[in-house]
């Protein structure tokens, strides 16, 4: 069975809307390894901060249908499916690798290309997996973390969200 790690994050009632999804993911996906929660500046536009993270989670589902079901989660969490790429967002997720599957289809392009460019993805994804070996650059995401910029993409890790505290409530 393949292990997912999926990307999430949104600047709209932020926390709010992660513990809601991450709790719709556990329902769908079983259990989960949740990555600490990071606060970033918007990137590509100007806006209010974003919270994201990484999760793991395995599954039998083909990848496209993965992405199916995280695109219901996002709607779940109030995402129009026509909103705008560069823009606020209630709640974004996006499947950064599926086991070590190589591949280029109409809308998912795994390895996602932005984990390696994106601190508020890699990150994450180094503290949640650090020895996991990326499928086509050969490195692990700890040594991937390491050699990255961190500097010029400015993150906060948040003590105050805890993934416990989204096990409870609706």
């Amino acid at each position: 069975m393949p292990d997912v790690y999926a990307a999430m994050g949104g600047n709209i009632d932020p926390a709010q809307r992660l513990k809601r999804a991450l709790r719709l993911l556990k329902a769908e996906f079983g259990a989960l390894t949740v990555s600490p929660v990071y606060r970033n500046p918007a990137v590509g536009f100007a806006g209010e901060d974003f919270l994201n993270l990484v999760v793991k989670f395995s599954t039998d589902l083909p990848a496209s249908e993965v992405r199916q079901r995280l695109q219901a989660v996002e709607m779940q969490c109030d995402r129009p499916r026509d909103a705008p790429k560069w823009a606020a967002r209630t709640m974004d997720i996006d499947i950064l690798l599926y086991g070590d599957v190589v591949s280029c289809e109409p809308g998912l392009t795994l390895p996602r290309p932005d984990l390696v460019r994106r601190a508020y993805m890699l990150k994450p994804m180094a503290d949640v997996a650090p020895r996991l070996v990326h499928p086509t650059l050969r490195k692990t995401m700890r040594e991937l973390w390491s050699e990255f910029d961190a500097d010029a993409h400015p993150m906060t890790a948040l003590q105050e969200f805890r993934w416990r505290d989204a096990n409870a409530g609706p």
